[in-house]
């Protein structure tokens, strides 16, 4: 699981059938601090973020999948929380 921050939405008119109603995010992973870490992830939202909201995103199939709670779906990365605060200790 990781730390990321959602930097925009896509629109896919066609998709998995399992995945019909399900919104797809960008996910700019960071690092506690919020610096940016690695490349822009496509994950399936579980939680209702949006723009600019700092989420748990985690990117491993069976993982997003049980998330999700849609049975088999080609899934690899899915947001599975949304971060009120990180604090870090001394």
């Amino acid at each position: 699981m990781q730390i990321g921050r959602v930097v925009g939405t896509v629109v896919a008119t066609q998709k998995n059938a399992k995945l019909e109603g399900a919104k797809l995010l960008l996910i700019q992973p960071v690092d506690p601090s919020g610096a940016p870490k690695g490349p822009t992830v496509l994950a399936i939202d579980s939680v209702s973020a949006g723009i600019g909201d700092r989420v748990l995103l985690v990117q491993d199939g069976k993982a997003a999948i049980q998330a999700l709670g849609r049975g088999v779906a080609a899934v690899d990365a899915a947001v599975v929380g949304v971060i009120d605060e990180v604090e870090m200790g001394a």
